[in-house]
């Protein structure tokens, strides 16, 4: 093949490669779909409503499972899988902290991938540097602002402590996105970030109640996911043809 071959005929992979992932991601926006269907401020809490609610996220999961394989259970699909749980717990109230706890490790796990090699960058540069700066104080100033709220909530002695891990964890998740400068996961960890944000306002009742908080919450939740989900195949296959390309 001679160079302009071999680039159409990368292209014409690239082209399939982005069908077959979608096609393999219609049960996801079904299931999301189905959630924001019945959503509703006002529903107990159940286990229909919690099954409902992390189906979306497992999916996302059997998903990265099926194009990466089994490299991905401590990485992506270990994140999508405590995130599923985490989704389960936070329909009950009083399983918040664990809810949270199960998210923790979630970022945990996102950012053993993002320090994986498929995502390592060549070097690192002065701007990443100040972009995590500019993340971290983000992050602190965050918390500083939660902390009233927090020292007023009934489980305080627990909420300030782990609060602020969870702050730092899901902060070092957005910078180690940042530093594999992969469009798709660093847009993903904002936008989680974002969705967190929004959740402690609302739960911590730092801001009034919004009609449309839930909706907001996971929107931009459930974006996140399928941002971080789609990125990892991603560099995963590019990773993979580069390893060929300087074999053959």
């Amino acid at each position: 093949m001679d160079i302009l071959e071999t680039d159409a005929y990368d292209r014409r992979q690239r082209r399939n490669m982005s069908c077959s992932l979608l096609f393999s991601l219609l049960p996801f926006f079904l299931s999301a779909a189905l959630y924001f269907y019945l959503l509703t401020p006002d529903a107990p809490s159940s286990i229909m409503a919690a099954g409902v609610k992390s189906a979306p996220t497992l999916l996302l999961a059997a998903v990265v499972l099926s194009w990466n394989g089994g490299r991905s259970v401590l990485g992506v699909v270990g994140g999508l899988v405590f995130s599923a749980i985490g989704d389960w717990c936070l329909v009950w109230p009083e399983l918040f902290l664990h809810g949270m706890g199960a998210f923790a490790v979630a970022h945990l796990f996102y950012s053993l991938t993002f320090l994986s090699s498929r995502f390592s960058p060549e070097s690192s540069s002065s701007c990443n540097r100040f972009l995590y700066l500019i993340l971290f104080l983000t992050g602190g100033g965050f918390y500083i602002y939660l902390y009233p709220f927090l020292r007023k909530a009934p489980d305080a002695e627990l909420l300030v402590p782990g609060v602020g891990a969870y702050v730092f964890l899901i902060t070092l998740m957005g910078a180690l996105a940042i530093r594999t400068r992969h469009t798709a996961v660093l847009m993903g960890s904002l936008i989680f970030m974002v969705s967190d944000v929004s959740l402690a306002l609302q739960v911590f009742k730092a801001i009034p109640p919004a009609e449309n908080g839930q909706l907001v919450v996971m929107v931009t939740y459930y974006l996140a996911q399928l941002l971080i989900a789609v990125g990892d195949v991603r560099a995963t296959r590019n990773k993979e043809d580069f390893s060929k390309w300087k074999r053959s």
